[in-house]
């Protein structure tokens, strides 16, 4: 996940790069509004692309910037909160910062998205995989990572050939990213025939998921796909396995992170 991302957030900060080029600047430094969860349950995930952007900056500038022009990461912090991202967005405006690499959760990415095309303001998305971001209409917003109507029929379609469960659940936290792919992996396996136990939705930030241990082993869930990032699916698992619950659990890149053995 590291190294993926750090490649993601290059080819975003060289995205960026190649517009740059073809302009004139008075200023002697090019900044770049660098927006993710910095804080918040998904910290993780903003470190790594806050790390990502720095080296990528610290490589241009070393080979010569741009232009003869050093470029500065402005380090934004958004929690991944659709309210913090707009409230970023405004602050990027209100600098005069014209390009930005983020956001990074795709309900703060939409929002964000509307001010930076109002404003003619750049913005490569390394990480919001939800379709409607970039089917706006937008000029100026762009993404590097493919879309949940992409991953979740990849995943949805590696579950009913490989996996074949009987009784399916299909779980997200109620969020733009975790919602959208999880909606995705529905409509997939139903197509090919699989019966969807289960389709339900938890809480972001939610900590006791016993009930809905106890209603998957009441359905008797033999697999389960979770929309979402690691600190609910971590609870999840170790909650259900202590009511000997012992189904597969599958989920997209958003449960990626190694933190997650640990809660579970």
């Amino acid at each position: 996940m590291n190294t993926f991302s750090r490649h993601v957030l290059n080819a975003a900060a060289g995205a960026v790069v190649l517009v740059l080029g073809g302009l004139a600047h008075a200023e002697d430094t090019i900044k770049i509004a660098v927006a993710g969860a910095i804080t918040g349950p998904v910290k993780q995930y903003g470190d790594m692309q806050m790390i990502g952007a720095q080296m990528a900056v610290e490589q241009i500038n070393a080979k010569g910037g741009v232009d003869g022009k050093k470029l500065e990461a402005v380090l934004m912090d958004d929690v991944c909160e659709p309210k913090q991202a707009v409230a970023v967005a405004n602050q990027i405006i209100n600098q005069k910062i014209k390009y930005v690499v983020g956001h990074l959760c795709s309900g703060s990415t939409q929002p964000a998205s509307k001010l930076y095309e109002d404003e003619g303001i750049l913005m490569i998305t390394p990480a919001a995989t939800n379709p409607a971001i970039t089917q706006q209409g937008y000029t100026m917003v762009f993404r590097t990572i493919g879309t949940d109507d992409q991953q979740g029929p990849s995943a949805g379609n590696y579950i009913a050939d490989r996996i074949k469960p009987k009784h399916m659940a299909i779980l997200h936290d109620k969020q733009q990213y975790g919602q959208g792919i999880a909606e995705e992996v529905k409509k997939t396996v139903e197509a090919k025939g699989l019966k969807v136990a289960l389709f339900e939705g938890v809480s972001k930030g939610q900590t006791d998921f016993s009930a809905l241990c106890t209603k998957m082993k009441s359905e008797n869930v033999d697999f389960v796909y979770y929309g979402g990032y690691h600190p609910e699916l971590g609870l999840i698992l170790r909650q259900c396995r202590e009511q000997g619950f012992d189904a597969g659990f599958m989920g997209p890149e958003g449960v990626g992170n190694k933190d997650i053995s640990a809660i579970a």
